[in-house]
């Protein structure tokens, strides 16, 4: 089997010792990455090996993405409070999308995260068969958790039946790129029998399950006013605890005693700090979550509420929003950070022992970051004034990211999308988004300008 080796100035590993390698290299066989060192040793021990030298550049994990939203309503939903924005924007784009635009958005979205160093994304979507098939293609990792209702309130959503299909079609497909989840977009948007079909299905085919819950204040007296209890015991009372993994967005509004309870089960929580601001959900204690040992990972939410899947913008607001939650400068120091959007990231999403460190045994999920330019300069990757994990958090943005590799297969080269044209995935949605556009305009006209929410009740 031949051995392909990437070597650069520096390789930030993000090991359990947060091992840092100036003048590293790793060796990589199949989807595998077989060694990690020092470059002249690596190439030793490898004669015969292909060599792909990055030069002033660090060679790191791909990053985790734990919540998004595949779409293409950048720009056309802006301006509003969480609860006003579903009804009058997102409500009505679900009523109204269909497949070939779901397919085309997640191309979208995967083929910039991609370019941007995300080597995994939980995508929450509809029409999911085209969302594995655009990650089939372009070859990133994908947890595709539909975007389920079933309840009549709600019945434009996917259903837990297409979820059903979902797994059974696509879970540990894509040479195991692709895997597949139980989703509900809220607790609310399902019926009780549902709620528990979708506990079922998830303990049934060993599968997490993942939705958004305490996003916003008003939620956490809806769930009083509903069930007696705060969110997090009901969905303890209700026996989503008892799944294999869930993995809560958002989280906001936790309390303190719900955090304590969170961390004695397999639950995470995946913390989207640019969407809590843009709709001024909040700022989640993340911080007292870490300090319990939940595992918190960091997502963009989606293309609409964001309005980008740049996990290394992400990474700064995350720091930033940290330190200001807690008038505490120290506070999310950057190694923290980094760990959120690798290896405590791949941990939230059930991946903790294939991808989000640079370790022998794991896949060869792999980026570098260009540090031959102003944002990484000075560059210092070892010695007194060493300093990549802050420039990597502070000052890296998606555009400076040089290669990407998803399970030994490389998909960005040189900044460029090798897998897919991405002139035509961008040409393909200017073609596609009039009509959706159009459609969700005219309903909106016909239903007095949004949909009912469970909150107008």
């Amino acid at each position: 089997m031949s051995t392909l080796i990437l070597t650069a100035e520096a390789v930030v590993t993000m090991d359990d010792a947060l091992t840092v390698i100036p003048n590293g290299a790793i060796a990589i066989s199949a989807d595998t990455i077989t060694a990690v060192g020092k470059k002249a040793d690596i190439l030793a021990a490898y004669p015969d090996a292909k060599v792909k030298d990055l030069g002033r550049a660090v060679l790191m994990p791909g990053l985790i993405n734990t919540h998004a939203h595949s779409g293409f309503l950048r720009g056309t939903a802006e301006q509003l409070p969480v609860w006003d924005w579903l009804s009058q924007h997102i409500n009505p784009m679900h009523r109204m999308l269909q497949p070939e635009e779901a397919e085309a958005s997640s191309y979208l979205a995967y083929g910039e995260s991609l370019l941007g160093g995300t080597t995994t994304l939980v995508d929450m979507w509809r029409y999911m068969d085209g969302s594995a098939r655009a990650a089939e293609v372009l070859g990133n990792r994908l947890i595709a958790v539909p975007y389920v209702g079933e309840h009549p309130d709600y019945n434009y959503f996917d259903t837990l039946d297409m979820n059903e299909a979902l797994i059974n079609d696509w879970h540990g497909q894509a040479d195991g790129r692709v895997n597949v989840w139980v989703g509900l977009e809220h607790l609310f948007y399902s019926d009780e029998a549902g709620q528990q079909r979708a506990i079922n299905m998830a303990k049934k085919y060993n599968t997490g399950f993942h939705t958004h819950s305490s996003e916003a204040k008003i939620e956490k007296q809806a769930y009083v006013d509903r069930y007696g209890k705060k969110p997090m015991h009901v969905f303890e009372d209700l026996g989503f605890f008892e799944t294999p993994w869930t993995l809560f967005a958002h989280a906001v509004w936790l309390d303190q005693d719900e955090i304590e309870l969170i961390s004695q089960h397999n639950v995470s929580v995946a913390h989207n700090p640019v969407s809590n601001m843009k709709l001024a959900s909040g700022i989640a204690p993340i911080s007292d979550m870490l300090a319990l040992g939940v595992p918190v990972g960091i997502g963009t939410d989606g293309e609409k509420e964001n309005n980008n899947f740049d996990m290394f913008e992400e990474m700064k607001v995350t720091s930033l929003l940290g330190k200001l939650r807690h008038h505490d400068a120290a506070a999310m120091d950057s190694w923290q950070v980094l760990k959120m959007a690798t290896s405590l990231g791949a941990k939230a999403v059930g991946l903790g022992d294939v991808t989000g460190s640079i370790e022998i045994g794991k896949k060869a999920d792999i980026i570098a970051v260009n540090g031959n330019q102003p944002r990484m300069t000075p560059f210092h990757p070892d010695g007194p004034w060493f300093n990549l994990q802050h420039n990597l958090v502070h000052a890296v943005r998606g555009s400076d990211v040089t290669m990407t590799m998803v399970n030994g297969q490389i998909v960005v080269d040189d900044g460029k999308l090798v897998t897919g044209d991405m002139d035509e995935i961008i040409d393909r949605v200017h073609f596609l988004s009039p009509g959706l556009f159009t459609r969700r305009a005219k309903w909106l006209a016909e239903n007095d300008g949004a949909t009912k929410q469970w909150t107008d009740d």
